[in-house]
């Protein structure tokens, strides 16, 4: 019995006492098709296909000052929160993603990284950042607070936003499938299709949602060279 609405986000799966909830984050690849690892297929071929788009997109992004195979973190973090959003749309599979757990631990160690490096390598650079071009001279004091407080927040922002959208469909998706006991047959119906639609939904959620982290996650890289 759920203690409130948000129980059934509570990690609570476990085989003779041992948690098996975050064992979601590493089974995305048995859905893999096996005709995946045959070279060259349809499969391979449409991944490839994205990969290149998306390398492409994070080469223009970080610059011609980035690192010779920088983007390829931005495509793994990419594909690691799209096998995650979608496993959460599978029945009986713990949306990990759905946990601040998962989502800070991801943008909090990227973000320190980012600045560790940049404060190390690129002081001088880092400091034009805190003041905008232009800035008066009366306002330079709280254009640094201003700046320093959103640079700060920034990996807590990437976090809820991706827990959020996580948490808000599969919420909608709980409340309307607990309504469906007392409905008859043709409010049942047009039921299902509204879930259907709502499914449809949370699909391309899932995908904009790993899209935005891994984008703004290579606009904030860019920032520090």
């Amino acid at each position: 019995m759920m203690s409130n609405l948000f129980s059934i986000f509570d990690p609570s799966t476990n085989i003779f006492n041992l948690s098996l909830n975050w064992l979601s984050t590493f089974i995305g690849i048995m859905f893999l098709p096996l005709s995946y690892w045959f070279i060259p297929n349809r499969h391979y071929v449409l991944w490839n296909f994205i990969i290149n788009k998306l390398h492409n997109e994070f080469k223009t992004l970080l610059g011609i000052n980035s690192f010779n195979g920088s983007t390829f973190i931005f495509i793994s973090l990419f594909s690691f929160i799209l096998f995650n959003n979608f496993l959460g749309l599978f029945p009986y599979i713990f949306t990990s993603t759905s946990h601040l757990t998962i989502s800070l631990s991801i943008s909090l160690t990227l973000w320190l990284s980012f600045m560790i490096y940049g404060w190390i390598n690129n002081t001088q650079h880092m400091f034009i950042h805190l003041i905008p071009q232009g800035t008066p001279s009366i306002l330079m004091p709280f254009m640094v607070l201003i700046e320093t407080i959103s640079n700060i927040i920034r990996p807590g922002t990437l976090a809820v936003r991706l827990t959020a959208n996580m948490i808000a469909g599969h919420l909608l998706l709980t409340l309307l499938s607990s309504s469906s006991n007392n409905l008859n047959n043709y409010l049942l119906i047009l039921l299902i299709f509204i879930q259907i639609l709502l499914l449809t939904l949370e699909s391309a959620v899932a995908i904009i949602q790993s899209y935005v982290i891994s984008i703004l996650s290579t606009l904030y890289s860019s920032e520090i060279n």
